[in-house]
């Protein structure tokens, strides 16, 4: 496991990346025209990123975001 240190800038900028991430994401498996291969992959990648964003986004903006069993899984 690696740490580190972000100041409140940072982590705002962090929060925005992520959130945009997951928007593209998200947009990506709506998509009808991917194969479920490609959707497969972008969901395995989606979980990632949502349990990294979990780690500091409050429970009301994570909602926003989980998909399935998600949100139960990254809060203990």
């Amino acid at each position: 496991m690696l740490g580190m240190l972000f100041n409140e800038k940072e982590c705002k900028e962090l929060d925005y990346v992520l959130r945009k991430e997951l928007d593209e994401m998200l947009f990506d498996l709506s998509d009808h025209r991917l194969d479920q291969e490609i959707k497969h992959a972008i969901a395995s990648r989606y979980k990632t990123v949502f349990r990294m964003y979990a780690r500091f986004a409050p429970p009301k903006e994570l909602s926003k975001y989980a998909r399935g069993g998600e949100l139960k899984k990254s809060r203990p």
